[in-house]
């Protein structure tokens, strides 16, 4: 009988002398799924009900796949330390870099003027205010952004013949998007920081998965029609440090 399910749990198998840890996680879906993130934790999302010996069978038949992967992120180690959110720090805004530069006002925005990203704040030694308005920024960019974006990739793809999804846009801890079955894609406030290329590579990614649900041969066969060379464009993706 298996014992009750908890909403994470952590695990680990051999792949030769190597111990592969995950945290695994129970979800209402239907398929599991694999995930190893830039920051080197392996993130295992199973149906709810799936016997765990299924679920380490499964991880151990992708170890060989996701040990490549860790190496892979090795090449960005170590990852940077922290925003602190002070005047001087740089942030990222369509692939392109910007300073904060912090001014006192009667009011608490944020504006690009020129290379900064200008806070103007009521308490500008506040680096916690000064971070909730960055984010609101960069969160009111991300919806205008990927809008338009969205509009340009179903133009460029109208093959699909799909309807303009609902978007919603809020931080994701460990993917870029995703699709429900119902048709609405959820996109990571921090995408925006990504070059527009890659914007388009992750919409219509998921413009694909209106089609063809699961990363299936025919998801990406529809996927490369759309971007011949999304391959290129999720390395640089994968590649970018936010």
């Amino acid at each position: 009988m298996m014992g009750k399910r908890v909403e994470s749990e952590c695990h680990a198998v051999r792949f030769g002398a190597r111990r592969v840890e995950f945290a695994l996680v129970w979800r209402e879906r239907r398929h599991l799924s694999i995930e190893v993130n830039p920051d080197r934790t392996i993130t295992v999302v199973a149906p709810v009900g799936k016997d765990v010996e299924d679920v380490l069978a499964r991880v151990r038949r992708r170890a060989g796949w996701i040990v490549r992967q860790l190496g892979y992120f090795d090449r960005f180690q170590p990852l940077p330390p922290p925003r602190l959110y002070v005047a001087g720090e740089t942030h990222l805004y369509l692939g392109r870099q910007y300073r904060l530069k912090v001014t006192r006002s009667t009011e608490d925005v944020a504006k690009l003027l020129g290379r900064h990203i200008h806070v103007f704040s009521t308490k500008p030694d506040n680096s916690e205010l000064t971070k909730r308005i960055v984010e609101d920024w960069y969160l009111a960019h991300a919806h205008a952004v990927f809008e338009r974006r969205l509009a340009l990739c179903i133009k460029a793809a109208r093959f699909l013949d799909v309807a303009p999804p609902k978007i919603i846009v809020r931080r994701i801890k460990t993917r870029w998007g995703s699709c429900s079955k119902r048709g609405t894609v959820l996109l990571n406030t921090e995408l925006v920081k990504a070059p527009v290329d890659c914007i388009d590579y992750v919409i219509t990614h998921e413009l694909c998965h209106l089609k063809v649900h699961e990363h299936t041969p025919a998801f990406y066969r529809l996927l490369a029609r759309c971007i011949p060379d999304w391959k290129r464009r999720k390395a640089r993706l994968e590649s970018i440090t936010l």
